[in-house]
C-alpha cells in the first residue's frame, strides 16, 4: 500500500510539474505580444533635426505647427554641418531631418553603412551664382576668381549650375553625386576655382569676383535670391527632402509627416514665408490639375 501512495504522488507530482511548463510558455508569448504592442504604438514626441536656417525655420514655422495641430510635441535640433544630422538620426538621437537631397543621402547612408531613407521632398531655395564684381554673366573676366563649396554635394551641384550657364563643361559620363573640379573637361575663362567650407561662401561674395552659393546659405546671410547672376535650374534629386531610419518609414509619424507637406497649408506657408522656393515636381503638377 504505501509503495502504491508513493508512486501515486510521484505521478501526481510529475503533472503537477509539467503543467506548470505549459502555463509559462502563453506567459512568455503575452510578455512578447505586449511588447510588440508597444513598439508599434504611436510615437507622439519627436526630435527634428535640421540645418541653421532656412530649413530649420521651415520646420518651426510651418511643419512644426501644423504637426502640433496633429496631437504631436516637436522639438527641433539645429546642426551646423552636414554629417552630423545623418549620424543623430541614425543612431536614433533624432527622428528625422531636414537638410539634405536625395543624391546626398543616398551617397551618405551607403558610405557610412547606414539605413536612412527620404520620405517626401520640400521646396528648395536654388544655388546661385552671385557677385558684387560682375553684373552679367557677359562681363565676367578671364581668370576670375570663384568660389565654390567643398563638400561632395554642394561641390557636384555647383559644377553643373556652372555647365549649364557655359562657364565650364564637365567629362562624358561624370557621376553627377561625386563630380569634383578634377572632372572639368573645358574651362574658356580659365577661372580659378577656389573650394571652401559651403557655410564660408557668403562671405566670399564680398572678398572674390564670383561665388557659387547654395539656397540655404545665401538666406542664412540674408542674401537677395534674387540677386544671383544665375539661379539653377534645379534638378528633382536636389531638392531637398524630410528623411527618416528606413524601419520607421511606414511608421505613423512619417506617414502624419508626409500627410502634413502635402497639405494646403503648408504650400501656403511656403508661399507666404519662403519667396523664391523652387517647389518640387509633386506640388507643381498637383497644383496645375
Amino acid at each position: 500500500m504505501k509503495k502504491r501512495i508513493s508512486l501515486l504522488l510521484l505521478v501526481v507530482l510529475a503533472l503537477t510539474l509539467l503543467a506548470a511548463c505549459g502555463t509559462s510558455k502563453p506567459a512568455e508569448h503575452a510578455g512578447a505580444s505586449t511588447n510588440d504592442a508597444a513598439k508599434t504604438e504611436q510615437k507622439k514626441e519627436l526630435k527634428f533635426g535640421a540645418t541653421a536656417g532656412p530649413y530649420s525655420d521651415m520646420v518651426n514655422k510651418v511643419i512644426k505647427p501644423l504637426m502640433e495641430k496633429k496631437g504631436y510635441t516637436i522639438s527641433v535640433v539645429e546642426f551646423n554641418d552636414y554629417v552630423q544630422p545623418n549620424k543623430a538620426l541614425a543612431s536614433g538621437s533624432i527622428d528625422a531631418n531636414l537638410f539634405q537631397h536625395t543624391l546626398y543621402l543616398e551617397k551618405f547612408a551607403t558610405d557610412n553603412k547606414l539605413e536612412l531613407k527620404s520620405i517626401i521632398s520640400v521646396p528648395t531655395a536654388p544655388m546661385g551664382l552671385y557677385s558684387n564684381k560682375f553684373k552679367s554673366l557677359d562681363a565676367i573676366e578671364a581668370g576670375s576668381t570663384l568660389t565654390i563649396a567643398n563638400d561632395p554635394s554642394n561641390l557636384a551641384r555647383s559644377l553643373l549650375l556652372l555647365q549649364d550657364i557655359g562657364l565650364v563643361t564637365m567629362k562624358k559620363d561624370v557621376n553627377p553625386a561625386t563630380a569634383s573640379e578634377k572632372d572639368i573637361a573645358e574651362n574658356p575663362k580659365n577661372l580659378v576655382i577656389k573650394p571652401v567650407e559651403a557655410a564660408q561662401l557668403p562671405r566670399t561674395v564680398d572678398s572674390t569676383p564670383l561665388a557659387v552659393v547654395p539656397g540655404n546659405f545665401a538666406l542664412a546671410a540674408k542674401m537677395d535670391l534674387t540677386k544671383a547672376l544665375k539661379l539653377e535650374n534645379m534638378a528633382e534629386n536636389y531638392r531637398n527632402i524630410i528623411a527618416v531610419k528606413t524601419s520607421d518609414v511606414d511608421s505613423q509619424f512619417a506617414k502624419d509627416l508626409k500627410e502634413v507637406v502635402q497639405s494646403a497649408d503648408f504650400e501656403k506657408a511656403i508661399d507666404e514665408q519662403f519667396k523664391g522656393f523652387s517647389k518640387p515636381e509633386w506640388m507643381t503638377k498637383k497644383a496645375a490639375k
